[in-house]
């Protein structure tokens, strides 16, 4: 193991990258340095009726296919969850919503309030905010 003195305001964006505390520091910077990840763990829920593509975020659910949106700056982004990730039109892949409205931004913002999403099969949208308990 390695270590790198870094200064705070470089602390705080690898911090706001981090989906869940599960996310290393290390996990953030081979994603912002373009690196693979290593394979997740297989999640327990899988047997309860999840596809295993499914993408879990802070405990909220979203099957594989479902669509999300957001409206930024006048431009409408978009993304899809496949396999077990948040993919963006341009294919970055995120595991949090925060993690990729940063990608979009370039500032720290809070991705449940900045995505929408509609559900395979569904012809709505809803913010995906309203979804967390």
């Amino acid at each position: 193991m390695y270590t790198i003195d870094v200064d705070f305001e470089v602390y705080k964006q690898l911090t706001v990258r981090r989906a869940t505390e599960h996310v290393t520091y290390n996990d953030v910077i081979r994603e912002l340095l373009g690196l693979a990840q290593s394979a997740p763990a297989p999640s327990a829920a899988q047997g309860n009726g999840q596809s295993p593509g499914d993408w879990v975020a802070k405990g909220v659910r979203f099957p594989v296919g479902t669509d999300f949106r957001a409206n930024y700056k006048g431009q409408v982004h978009t993304a899809r969850v496949e396999s077990g990730a948040l993919v963006l039109s341009n294919g970055k892949r995120f595991d949090s919503p925060s993690a990729a409205a940063v990608s979009i931004t370039g500032s720290a913002v809070n991705g449940w309030r900045f995505w929408e999403c509609r559900a395979p099969g569904k012809s709505s949208w809803q913010s995906i905010e309203s979804l967390r308990k």
